[in-house]
């Protein structure tokens, strides 16, 4: 098991990653970007569902398949493809372009959502594996969902680390993430919503004082 790295800056900006101008520019993006590009793919596919005369009813299930199946691939990329520790410094390199300088800056602004020049082709290649795999009259309203609770995450992320989120709900959402960063790495892996963490118990013990004190410095 790899060491766990508590080192934290809480700077709104980080280090560079890339020499190349032109490759440091698309390493970041303002939280507004996944907006622009995905709400209107979004309305899109629910215009395709009410096109093919999709009902609430079955627009609303095969839409909640959808959400769901994007809260698992978050839990799945965040935890075994964010957090694969490589042996070779090859890949210590890439997963720190990743993943490990978010863990080390998770308080730059424009390094909290995932870039277009990742998430688009993450949703093509989706598109394509759910578009093989799911049927017709479903896919369109599975589809729109799924990118709707892909956006989510972004926002939602965005949010943890930068907009002083109240309420009940938006408190626990925004606890489960920050323990994540500054109590346990290894534990809490989803970002948008706890539950694949609850199922496959991967969800946090109960905290002692000085870890709630950890989390309760960055939560306000």
């Amino acid at each position: 098991m790899a060491e766990k790295k508590l080192f934290i800056s809480n700077s709104e900006e980080s280090i560079r990653l890339f020499k190349q101008d032109w490759m440091e520019f698309l390493s970041k993006v303002h939280y507004t970007t996944p907006l622009i590009v995905f709400v209107p793919i979004i309305a899109y596919f629910i215009y395709l569902s009410i096109a093919r005369g999709t009902n609430v009813v079955d627009f609303f299930i095969w839409g909640i398949f959808g959400f769901l199946a994007w809260t698992l691939v978050e839990y799945i990329m965040h935890r075994f493809i964010f957090h694969y520790h490589p042996s070779s410094e090859w890949g210590k390199k890439l997963h720190f372009i990743f993943h490990g300088i978010h863990h080390d800056y998770p308080c730059d602004r424009l390094r909290l959502v995932l870039p277009p020049s990742v998430s688009i082709p993450l949703a093509t290649g989706f598109y394509f594996i759910f578009k093989n795999s799911i049927s017709p009259e479903g896919f369109d309203a599975f589809f729109a969902l799924f990118l709707f609770g892909y956006l989510m995450y972004d926002m939602i992320h965005y949010s943890i680390h930068h907009v002083p989120l109240k309420g009940k709900f938006w408190n626990v959402i925004k606890t489960h993430h920050l323990k994540h960063h500054y109590v346990d790495p290894d534990k809490g892996y989803g970002v948008s919503s706890p539950l694949w963490d609850i199922l496959v118990r991967s969800n946090f013990k109960e905290e002692r004082k000085e870890e709630k004190k950890a989390v309760a410095e960055h939560a306000a």
